[in-house]
C-alpha cells in the first residue's frame, strides 16, 4: 500500500495533526500487525509513532478487507455489471483509520463513464474487523455497520413515510435513536470538513475532523 496523507489526532494525542500513515503486514503474510504514522506538525516533525498490535490477536490486514469485499456476492456482482457498457469502477484507496479500541475500515468506490473523465462516487464500504457493510453514501454505510440497516447497493432517494407499526417500548428505541443521531451528525462532521478543506480553511476543517472521530470512536464503543 502507498501511505496516505491525512489531518488526525492520533490516539492519547490532544491535538489534530498532519500525519501520514501506513499499515504494516509482515513478509509474505496478510494479516496486519502495526499501524505507522509519520508526524510532520511543530517539535514533531520528522518523528514516527508506531502502534503494535497483539500477536495473540489476528488482525484483518487491508489485502484481507479487499478479498472480503472481492467474495461479498451482491457487490461483486454490481462490480462486474459496472465494468460492462462502456463504464469502469473504479475502487478508491482503503483507509485504516484507528476507532477507540478497534479499527475502521474505508474504500469508496467510484463509477467512470467511457467518454466522461470525472469518475462519481457510487459506494462507500466500510468494516470491522467483524463485520462489513456498504452503502451509496458514507451515511447509508454507517447506518447499516452500527445502527443494523440493511446494506444496499440502490442510490439514496428521498424520505418515504413508514407504514404504521405496534408501538415500542422506549426502552428498546431509545438506543437506535441515539445511534442514528450519531450516524447523522458523523455524515454532516464530514461533509463540513470536506467543504471547508476545500475552501482552504484548515483550523475550522480540523475541529469538525475531530467533531467526527469523537462520534466514530462512540459508534465504536457502543458496538463493542
Amino acid at each position: 500500500m502507498e501511505p496516505n496523507f491525512v489531518l488526525m489526532k492520533l490516539p492519547g494525542e490532544t491535538a489534530i495533526e498532519f500525519v501520514e500513515i501506513l499499515p504494516f503486514t509482515p513478509a509474505n503474510r496478510n494479516n496486519l500487525i502495526g499501524w505507522i504514522a509519520g508526524r510532520s506538525d511543530g517539535e514533531k516533525y520528522g518523528t514516527s509513532v508506531v502502534y503494535d498490535f497483539p500477536k495473540t490477536k489476528l488482525v484483518d490486514g487491508p489485502l484481507q478487507i479487499e478479498a472480503r469485499i472481492d467474495q461479498n456476492a451482491q457487490l461483486s456482482g454490481q462490480l462486474t455489471l459496472w465494468n460492462q457498457q462502456g463504464s469502469h469502477a473504479r475502487r478508491g484507496t482503503l483507509l485504516v483509520i484507528p476507532c477507540g479500541h478497534a479499527l475502521l475500515y474505508a474504500e469508496p468506490i467510484y463509477l467512470q463513464a467511457e467518454r466522461s473523465p470525472m469518475p462519481e462516487l457510487r459506494l462507500v464500504v466500510l468494516a470491522l474487523q467483524d463485520r462489513l457493510a456498504y452503502g451509496p453514501t458514507f451515511e447509508s454505510a454507517m447506518r447499516s455497520l452500527f445502527a443494523g440497516e440493511e446494506s444496499s447497493l440502490r442510490a439514496a432517494t428521498a424520505s418515504v413515510e413508514a407504514a404504521p407499526s405496534a408501538p415500542r417500548a422506549p426502552a428498546a428505541t431509545k438506543p437506535v435513536a441515539d445511534v442514528n443521531a450519531l450516524i447523522s451528525g458523523a455524515a454532516k462532521d464530514l461533509a463540513d470538513y470536506q467543504r471547508l478543506t476545500a475552501e482552504g480553511k484548515l483550523a475550522e476543517a480540523g475541529q469538525k475532523l475531530e467533531q467526527l472521530k469523537r462520534k466514530l470512536d462512540e459508534l465504536s464503543a457502543r458496538h463493542e
